[in-house]
């Protein structure tokens, strides 16, 4: 049918204002729909990538080994790839499906399910996106058995014996660089280990965090692997602290790092019973008398950094080490022996270390918590050596310069501090660079201490009459077992010498100054 035709001018001009407004409206309406699923898309959007949560734990303990301290933001790796990784590398991770291949403890609920995540990783929310990282418990949580045949038994507070954070650092450093990481390599390994990414996750992780993780770890490695070209592998039970603070927080280049300087790698310490080391001197140099800023700074080893540092999170933490008591020892030796060790001990060894009562651990002594000279106690001096002073100005002139949190105590020292010796049993081997596996071979002459030995997995059942854990011997030049590695006292910074006290003893002395040291 033909379509009507206007009988007049007037008419004409009315149809066509008619025919004007209708598409006017018609465009108007189609604007306002846009607009629409703009704003909602944007909404949507904004709504799923400023997500910022993180879970909270009713228990102390729980806040301890899981909670987030901060350290995702600027030092985390996203969750879904956390997760692939096993799959991405599973000759790094020994064909498992976890990351105790690299020392990382995993607990089991009330059900008996393992947790998804190890103890010392926590978990937050960043920009919408789950990423996981370190806390305290990572470095402070460890595993004894009694015999070789026990499930280990897991303690927070005692140095984490197990972790092998070098060779964790070193597995991230090179997928750093690998294809494997690339944003349409990643998405198949995610999905099989339980990711559910939709097309709008995949467009962001295609866009920003594929890259971004990818762009951080590329800068991360560029300024850590010349640092760990120059050093020895740290091995299970260590870390180097104050070198990677240096190359990240303050950008000093490696290749301006003294030679004397850049070999610190130490072992973790144990942190019971906080509260008594209020004052002394921290850290195994004594560099800080200042529990506050110990923390903090061993927080920013961990990865948080004054912008993103949670420190209602590290408050709870330190509050709940303050009374953290050590385990009581299971050892129990000949009764008349530890009370003629005890004499021994008092007599040469309580002022600079307290002493072991029925009642407890006395934190008592003249020199307790305080610095000997390294001219005197003779020890390996890299790890002294690795804090300098040029470092020191920059922890306080820059480390939260212009907040309450500024550090103000921290002094170049020219020794070790004394350590208080509670939880002793648990903290093998001995000295601040795990040189020497034993009480009683810390006992025995330099020379005639062991010169290598094995650290890590399985390396964990107590040794009853040595103290400490059982030792394996091995050869540096073989393989060490997987999870092993074999600690070489002949390297730079593994040295075990020094601390001679006790070592001029007679047999029957050593025995009875044992037997006391048992019991702490």
């Amino acid at each position: 049918m033909a379509a009507k035709q206007p009988v007049t001018a007037v008419e004409g001009y009315l149809a066509e204002r008619r025919w004007r407004l209708r598409l006017g409206l018609i465009v108007l309406a189609l604007l306002i729909g846009l607009g629409v699923a703009v704003l909602g898309l944007g909404l949507c959007a904004a709504l799923r990538l400023t997500g910022s949560a993180t879970p909270q734990y009713a228990a102390a303990v729980d806040h301890f080994k899981y909670g987030s301290i901060g350290s995702e933001p600027q030092s985390g790796v996203p969750y879904d790839i956390w997760r692939a990784l096993p799959a991405l590398y599973p000759e790094e991770f020994e064909g498992r499906n976890d990351f105790s291949a690299f020392g990382f403890i995993y607990e089991t609920d009330a059900k008996g399910r393992r947790r998804e995540l190890p103890i010392g990783v926590s978990r937050r929310q960043v920009n919408g996106v789950d990423v996981v990282w370190l806390n305290c418990a990572t470095c402070h949580t460890g595993t004894w058995r009694a015999s070789a045949k026990d499930e280990p038994r897991i303690v927070a507070g005692m140095p984490s014996n197990n972790l092998d954070f070098h060779r964790f650092v070193a597995l991230l450093l090179k997928a750093a660089a690998d294809e494997r990481l690339e944003p349409q390599q990643l998405f198949g390994p995610m999905e099989k280990a339980g990711a559910h990414q939709d097309w709008f996750d995949r467009i962001v992780w295609k866009a920003a965090v594929a890259p971004r993780f990818r762009e951080g770890l590329i800068r991360i490695r560029g300024r850590l692997v010349p640092l760990m070209e120059r050093q020895s592998s740290w091995g299970p039970g260590r870390v180097d602290t104050f070198n990677p603070y240096k190359l990240i927080q303050f950008g000093t280049p490696a290749a301006s790092l003294s030679e004397a300087e850049v070999h610190g790698v130490s072992d973790f310490p144990a942190i019971f019973n906080q509260r008594p080391r209020e004052g002394m001197e921290l850290h195994w140099d004594g560099n800080n008398t200042s529990l506050q800023e110990r923390n903090l700074s061993a927080a920013i080893g961990a990865g948080v950094t004054p912008q993103t540092v949670d420190h209602r999170a590290i408050r709870r933490v330190a509050d709940w080490l303050m009374d953290l008591p050590a385990p009581a020892s299971p050892h129990r030796p000949d009764a008349s022996a530890v009370a003629r060790g005890r004499g021994l001990y008092k007599a040469d060894c309580a002022a600079c270390h307290g002493a072991q009562e029925p009642r407890g651990y006395v934190f008592s002594g003249p020199y307790l918590g305080k610095v000997t000279p390294i001219a005197e106690i003779g020890t390996d001096r890299a790890r002294l050596d690795s804090y300098t002073e040029a470092f020191r100005q920059q922890q306080l002139s820059k480390m939260f310069a212009g907040t309450p949190y500024r550090f103000t105590k921290f002094r170049k020292t020219d020794g070790y501090a004394n350590q208080p010796l509670d939880g002793l049993w648990l903290r093998g081997p001995y000295l601040h660079n795990g040189s020497v596996p034993t009480l009683a071979d810390l006992l025995k002459a330099p020379a005639d201490r062991p010169r290598a030995f094995l650290r890590g997995r399985g390396q964990d059942v107590v040794d009853p009459v040595n103290g400490g854990f059982i030792t394996t011997a091995c050869d540096p030049a073989a393989k060490a077992p997987a999870g092993t590695q074999c600690y070489d006292t002949t390297l730079v910074g593994n040295g075990a010498g020094g601390h001679v006290y006790g070592t001029t003893l007679s047999p029957a002395q050593k025995a009875d100054l044992l037997a006391y040291l048992l019991t702490f």
